[in-house]
C-alpha cells in the first residue's frame, strides 16, 4: 500500500526518513536497515543514511512506493 510522507525543507536524508516513518530509532540502526533491506530512491539505491530525499521523489521500501511532498 503505498504512502504519503510530507516533509518540510528543501530535503530530507534517508536516514531521517527511516525514523519519522518509525523504521529505525537511532543513526547506526538506519545504516543497518539500509544494508538489509531493498531500498530505492527514484530506481536508484542509497549510497548512505545521508542520501537526500527531495519532494516529489518516490522511496520503496521492501516494495511499498512512500511519495515525498512538501507541507
Amino acid at each position: 500500500m503505498a504512502k504519503i510522507v510530507k516533509i518540510e525543507g528543501e530535503f530530507i536524508t534517508i536516514g531521517q526518513f527511516l525514523k519519522k516513518e518509525g523504521l529505525v530509532q537511532t543513526g547506526g540502526q538506519s545504516k543497518y536497515y539500509l544494508m538489509h533491506n531493498d531500498i530505492k530512491i527514484n530506481d536508484n539505491k542509497p549510497g548512505g543514511r545521508n542520501t537526500k530525499i527531495f519532494k516529489n521523489d518516490v522511496v520503496w521500501i521492501n516494495g511499498i512506493p512512500y511519495f515525498v511532498k512538501s507541507i
